[in-house]
């Protein structure tokens, strides 16, 4: 079996020929990157040399240094596995630890072994080690630091509570964009902090948007409009010669996509994130849900990660997957989850049902409730929702146990012919 070390091993010290490289510019192809596809298919991203350096200098940033040891878990054709993990380290000589595929069973082992210093993460791998088995060692290890992305406030608490005072510093970028945010300060739930000098060499801006029409929302002139503080827009970035936008390999329609033009002037040229954040007063950045994510019910917008963040607060359920389905003879999208449960654990009803009504207003309710063995996901983790909304709430198409939000009964009750029968033919109000 060929390891990364054996061919570290047998390449030459000599320094690389200057001609070899002398066509290379920070703007050149350095690798290309396939989007995860969780609402369509995977588009190659290509990352120029200047990203990839700038992408080294994230640990330094996240405060790792040359005497640290890094665990990376995740897959290379990870963004953050491959940038950050790996290519960071060899910039700041900081020792890696690779594991061929995430285990949670090994994880710990694996740190105390090797002396793992610093982590890297995404959310659900975060929330993987929180569901694990609680042991006497849990705080017996080195890590000092996490560095990652997607972590959940309630998963952020419950993971320092446990496995104690580490660090957690968590990023906000995207393959694909020009810029990024690192929360340092350790607020939780933040993906960072407006920086007045940061903002001058990226310019962003977070806009109205509607989710319905699918469209940012723009004023008499045509421009955009930029939120105020505490309400939740849509993220956008000023494509610059410094902040470049390098597309899609032989993709130009969905490399156009991701334009927005005449944003706040005429000719002005910005990169859509397709992501929803919010900045508070004291000018930290939320992430809120992405576009493709957020749908909209009784004309208000909502938000799945705070739907699913309600559910998983449940005892019974480990994960929640929540989506928009349409419903005829309504507009918009009515909420539905698909839903795995912790083991041992059966779905409760009644409680479940109060459990919603008590924290969610009731057009954010998923009214839908489908139980799974396990919930589809991405090579990276990504929950897949495409196959789901398009299975929409139908007894006759799902096999699996699916259960209505019932207002009369104040409970859970199972989806039935006639009862999806009645709320098509609109005698059952929703």
């Amino acid at each position: 079996m060929e390891s990364l070390a054996d061919k570290i091993e047998e390449a030459s010290d000599e320094a690389l020929s200057p001609h070899l490289r002398s066509n290379v510019t920070m703007r050149s192809p350095a690798v290309y990157v396939y989007t995860s596809g969780t609402t369509g298919l995977p588009k190659a991203a290509m990352v120029p040399q200047q990203k990839v350096w700038g992408a080294t200098f994230l640990l330094t940033f996240g405060g790792a240094t040359s005497t640290d040891v890094i665990y990376v878990s995740l897959p290379l054709y990870h963004s953050s596995a491959l940038m950050i993990g790996l290519t960071g380290a060899i910039e700041r000589g900081i020792t890696v630890i690779l594991r061929r595929k995430f285990s949670v069973s090994q994880f710990w082992e694996d740190c105390r072994k090797h002396n793992v210093t610093v982590i890297l993460y995404i959310g659900e791998l975060m929330r993987y080690l929180c569901n694990s088995p609680k042991t006497d060692n849990d705080r017996n290890h080195k890590v000092r630091l996490a560095i990652g992305n997607g972590i959940r406030p309630s998963v952020w608490r419950e993971f320092v509570n446990r496995f104690g005072n580490i660090g957690i510093k968590e990023l906000y970028a995207a393959t694909e964009g020009n810029m990024s945010f690192m929360n340092y300060v350790g607020k939780i739930g933040a993906v960072g902090r407006v920086n007045f000098y940061h903002r001058r060499v990226f310019p962003y801006a977070l806009i109205k948007y509607d989710v319905e029409r699918d469209e940012p929302v723009r004023d008499s002139r045509g421009l955009c409009i930029e939120v105020p503080k505490g309400e939740t827009g849509l993220f956008i970035s000023k494509i610059t010669n410094f902040a470049p936008f390098t597309g899609y390999v032989n993709d130009p329609q969905q490399s156009e996509k991701k334009l927005l033009r005449n944003v706040f002037q005429k000719g002005d040229l910005y990169f859509n994130s397709g992501d929803l954040l919010r900045i508070d007063q004291e000018n930290f950045i939320y992430f809120q849900d992405r576009v493709g994510d957020t749908f909209r019910w009784k004309g208000e917008n909502v938000a799945t990660t705070e739907v699913s963040d309600i559910l998983t607060m449940m005892d019974c359920i480990e994960e929640a997957n929540v989506y928009g389905v349409h419903v005829p003879g309504h507009e918009g999208r009515i909420g539905m989850a698909a839903v795995k449960l912790k083991e041992g654990k059966e779905f409760d009803c009644t409680n479940t049902y109060s459990h919603v009504a008590s924290y969610l207003p009731s057009y954010a309710w998923p009214r839908f409730i489908r139980i799974q063995s396990c919930l589809l996901k991405t090579g990276t983790f990504k929950q897949v929702k495409g196959k789901l909304i398009a299975e929409g709430f139908s007894p006759s198409e799902i096999q699996d146990p699916l259960y209505f939000l019932d207002d009369k009964q104040r409970s859970c009750i199972p989806v039935t012919q006639e009862i999806y029968d009645s709320i098509v033919s609109g005698s059952k109000k929703l």
